[in-house]
């Protein structure tokens, strides 16, 4: 009898484990709340991430060793990127490997003019090499109250979802591409309407969620669901 209940046992959690969504965690470019924004992705039940560190996350795009993650995230802020990582990256792409981008992933290659097209947006930094006018720049402000609505109630990633608030930080005058579907938005005079959305890139889905820069969002229920959400509509769940 215990050896039958050691096999249901092992079986059982062999079931649990696999229906574990492997997520490549992405990080790099950009200071944060490290302590706050592992426990975010720790309390994500059945996501099992791998936390990688950019240059190295890259390398790793470059090298096919990201294909076996069901989905990729992006919490950094990286300018470089070689050749053979473009290469890396579409070919993720093209076999339908879904990305979800977070915050201020959003103005990682602005020397790529590709990344745009596969986020869906920019947001577009002062550069030394091309002055561009103040009126093409983004924005940001720290520390705001942020209120947010929902633009799709039925979309995967914002179902259950009414209105609510961050204390968070802001982009404004970002660039958001027309291909894209709006998920969420705001009235925040300093940022940009559409703060949330799902872009169609090659074969892949794609999802930017701006909000999310410190404690203050990573410990709020409504964003930890949010990204739960969001990561479970790429990898395919229900």
């Amino acid at each position: 009898m215990k050896k039958l209940f050691f096999i249901f046992s092992i079986l059982f959690a062999t079931t649990v484990y696999g229906q574990e969504i492997k997520v490549l965690l992405v990080t790099g470019g950009h200071g944060f709340d490290t302590p706050s924004f592992f426990q975010l992705f720790d309390a994500l039940d059945g996501i099992r991430y791998t936390a990688v560190q950019q240059p190295e996350a890259n390398r790793m795009i470059a090298r096919g060793e990201a294909a076996s993650f069901d989905v990729l995230v992006f919490y950094d802020m990286w300018k470089t990127i070689s050749e053979e990582e473009k290469k890396g990256y579409l070919r993720l792409l093209d076999a339908g490997k879904p990305f979800l981008f977070m915050h201020h992933a959003l103005v990682s290659y602005q020397n790529w003019p590709e990344f745009e097209k596969i986020v869906g947006g920019r947001y577009v930094e002062k550069e030394k090499e091309q002055p561009l006018p103040t009126a093409e720049l983004s924005t940001y402000r720290h520390d705001v109250w942020v209120d947010i609505q929902v633009v799709d109630p039925k979309h995967p990633v914002t179902a259950g979802f009414s209105g609510f608030r961050l204390f968070d930080e802001v982009y404004g005058n970002y660039r958001v591409g027309a291909q894209v579907v709006p998920l969420l938005q705001t009235n925040h005079p300093e940022s940009t309407p559409v703060i949330a959305w799902e872009n169609r890139y090659r074969n892949a889905r794609i999802v930017f969620l701006q909000p999310g820069h410190d404690a203050n969002a990573y410990n709020d229920v409504n964003y930890r669901k949010l990204v739960r959400q969001a990561i479970r509509y790429l990898a395919g769940k229900k």
